[in-house]
């Protein structure tokens, strides 16, 4: 076997709790499998494997270990006594983009205003539609505006 090309890539350091709470999170069977993939890169990377070898391995592309291995160095802890739990530090980024516009808790007054009976809220209407739970919505000050297509996705989406 030639050796490998290019410059060796970082160590990777385990702790026994580190490495522990990675096997862990592997054998369970509720972990997303996004999860056991990080986490099988960073023991294959801490058993002293390059990317590539990672990479064949877990059958992956060169950039994912390259991409777990930089993450996981980057994300060691800056108090070794209290680490943060190994699941966090294989969690994705925050995506960029602007955040939503609603609360959880105004989704719930939305849909709870779509269960209730529109009688009960003065309008002469047997159903809801978007255009109306839009309109008794920013009424009830539950929203400052919302469009009935918005409306619309919230109700067929079921959130």
């Amino acid at each position: 076997m030639t050796p490998p090309r290019g410059p060796k890539p970082p160590q990777i350091t385990l702790t026994p709790a580190e490495r522990q709470a990675l096997e862990a999170l592997i054998r369970r069977p509720s972990t997303p499998q996004q999860l056991v993939l990080r986490a099988r890169i960073v023991l294959a990377g801490a058993a002293g494997r390059n990317n590539a070898q990672i990479a064949r391995e877990l059958a992956v592309g060169i950039d994912a270990p390259r991409l777990w291995r930089r993450r996981w160095l980057e994300t060691a802890p800056a108090d070794p006594e209290a680490p943060p739990p190994v699941a966090v530090r294989l969690q994705d980024l925050p995506r960029p983009g602007a955040p939503g516009r609603f609360t959880a808790e105004q989704f719930c007054q939305l849909i709870a205003m779509g269960c209730e009976v529109p009688a009960g809220s003065e309008r002469p209407i047997s159903h809801w539609t978007p255009r109306e739970i839009a309109a008794e919505a920013q009424k009830r000050g539950i929203v400052d505006r919302i469009s009935p297509r918005h409306v619309g996705r919230v109700f067929k989406r079921g959130i």
